[in-house]
């Protein structure tokens, strides 16, 4: 089971915190305790808001989602939904750069002597099938495929043993990347918060069903083809020393997304470089969480 934001197919309704297992949907405002909440009932449950009434209740709400689809009831069928990205509000998306060490030395950067972050922002924040949308100010527009971890619980200056603690859970983002645009300064943001270059899905799985986030394969393939396959055992720094390391920067939030680096294989340093087309369709997929599959097209803009 995987949580979800999810709206009606073709609607601009807010998004609303699903559980989903196969092809089924169980919406979480539909758990007892929170139809005593007018407020939930009337607007939904957010995923936000089910991090923000604390693990207890988000592991009451996954009991109750499971024995919903044991006994068949309370399900959406998925194909009448379309799901965003998990946290589709997150208060920050904080991003690693250079965590893997093949992927700094095919960029032929020193391993950092601390993780490297940069900002993303709502608006890049798309789902798993959403379509890539290719803007008029780049045309070198690749992909990273990384491990995204969600903040489930307020942190700050947290020690590294204690760090997953505060890990809700772990989900899928591409880091879709305008180089050219990126490397224009040492500043590393403009290239990266453009619109929808942050495809993140399918949902998100509990911390508690990846006990060790550092065994994990990752692949990526544009059109089928394999460009990225790498395990997380190869990061330089592990999601527990990242978080401890941002938590003593700032405050860590409900719902804050950490994406963790890219391994190497990008687009840029291939030779010939492979840059992201209309049509192209990019694929990045991680072992015990799922798979995002996203079209390239062209954007109004």
């Amino acid at each position: 089971m995987i949580l979800v934001s999810y709206r009606p197919r073709g609607s601009d309704d807010p998004w609303h915190a699903g559980i989903v297992h196969e092809q089924a949907l169980v919406d979480a405002s539909a758990y007892p305790l929170s139809r005593a909440d007018t407020a939930v009932g009337q607007a939904g449950l957010s995923v936000r808001t089910l991090f923000e009434r604390g693990r207890p209740y988000m592991e009451e709400v996954f009991a109750w989602a499971r024995a919903q689809f044991e006994a068949k009831s309370y399900l959406i069928p998925l194909d009448m939904l379309e799901l965003g990205p998990p946290v589709p509000d997150p208060d920050k998306i904080l991003c690693l750069g250079v965590n893997y060490r093949e992927h700094a030395a095919e960029a032929q950067q020193e391993l950092p002597a601390v993780p490297l972050f940069f900002a993303k922002f709502r608006n890049s924040l798309i789902g798993p099938s959403s379509p890539i949308l290719l803007p008029r100010v780049s045309t070198q527009i690749d992909y990273e495929g990384e491990l995204a971890v969600i903040i489930g619980t307020r942190c700050k200056e947290v020690a590294e043993p204690e760090a997953l603690q505060y890990v809700a859970g772990y989900s899928i983002m591409n880091d879709v990347t305008a180089r050219d645009i990126q490397l224009q300064t040492s500043q590393w943001t403009a290239g990266k918060a453009l619109d929808t270059f942050a495809p993140m899905g399918p949902g998100m799985v509990l911390a508690s069903d990846i006990p060790d986030p550092q065994t994990l394969m990752l692949t990526t393939r544009v059109n089928g083809q394999v460009v990225q396959h790498e395990s997380t055992a190869s990061m330089i720094f592990s999601v527990a020393t990242s978080i401890a390391f941002l938590s003593f920067l700032m405050t860590l939030e409900p719902g804050d997304i950490i994406a963790t680096g890219t391994p190497s294989g990008v687009g840029f340093k291939r030779t010939p470089p492979l840059f992201l087309r209309e049509g192209d369709v990019v694929e990045v997929e991680i072992e015990g969480i799922g798979r995002i599959r996203n079209p390239v097209m062209r954007g109004r803009w």
